[in-house]
């Protein structure tokens, strides 16, 4: 759809409530307006806006268009703020989407970048799912495990994540320490499910940790660590995470292969915007822990 200016006045609609707000702002007749977004619900084939008396709510499709609609702006206002040379101004949104382990990791990057960029909002999306950059759902993605191949996605190496089989000082307390690394027959652990994602550990687990012995299995990581620091079973912590815990002990120090490589992600359309360029430089030339 090649309608750019009744796209950004769907925009605008959506971020004001009103009709007349969003024509104010785009110094446009308000007629013109309603126009703009029968343009765009005839293009797509579905209503944008539910219409009431205290304005205009989104609807699911709406919520789509809205995001395809941020993203365009952006993307103008940043070619527009080149053009002009006013590349020392960040402002808006920036999106972040990253694994859960990664959060504490980041979280300092995030403030070094607010403290330098005060007028530029950060959104952090923490999931193990699978985020599409090509659709404006994120500006950033930190991806764990295999490379990205998508054609239009920039791609670099950021970081390993290292993992460690801890223990927390409350299993100890309840179980006694792991005497002998051998022999883990009479321990219980806390694993992750095998087909969410794939850990390094994970044939090491397999061939040493029975049915029987698993106290607690989930699909999300965020759950892992809390549960193994409650001390409900011995597992497997990034050593990022451990750092902050001094109660938690390694019981099997990781091996090399016990890591996975963690890739920082930006989609072509974005890269070198101002704002992408001013989050990862940052994220990319401090010290990271």
């Amino acid at each position: 759809m090649d309608k750019w200016s009744e796209l950004r006045t769907v925009y605008q609609v959506a971020k004001l409530g009103t009709v007349s707000a969003a024509a104010e702002e785009l110094d446009m007749h308000r007629a013109t307006a309603n126009r703009h977004i029968d343009t765009v619900e005839d293009s797509i084939g579905g209503r944008i806006f539910i219409r009431h008396a205290r304005g205009f709510t989104l609807t699911e499709l709406g919520h789509e268009v809205l995001r395809v609609a941020e993203t365009t702006t952006q993307m103008l206002d940043n070619l527009t703020s080149r053009f002009n040379g006013n590349n020392a101004r960040v402002e808006g949104e920036i999106l972040i989407t990253l694994v859960p382990p990664l959060v504490r990791m980041v979280v300092s990057k995030v403030a070094i970048f607010r403290a330098q960029h005060p007028n530029c909002r950060v959104n952090i999306i923490a999931t193990d799912e699978i985020v599409k950059l090509e659709h404006g759902e994120a500006h950033v993605a930190l991806r764990a495990g295999k490379k990205p191949d998508h054609p239009d996605y920039v791609v670099r190496h950021f970081q390993n994540l290292r993992f460690n089989l801890y223990g927390h000082r409350r299993y100890f307390k309840r179980h006694g320490k792991v005497s002998d690394h051998s022999d883990l027959t009479e321990h219980k652990f806390v694993l992750p499910k095998k087909d969410f994602i794939p850990f390094p550990f994970g044939d090491w687990a397999s061939k040493h940790v029975k049915q029987h012995q698993i106290a607690v299995i989930s699909n999300t990581s965020e759950f892992d660590f809390e549960a193994i620091r409650e001390g409900i079973g011995l597992g497997f912590v990034p050593d990022a995470h451990a750092a902050y815990d001094p109660d938690f002990s390694v019981v099997i120090e990781g091996r090399d292969d016990w890591c996975i490589p963690i890739w920082l992600v930006t989609h072509v359309d974005v890269h070198r915007t101002d704002k992408i360029q001013s989050f990862l430089q940052v994220l990319t030339s401090q010290d990271r822990k």
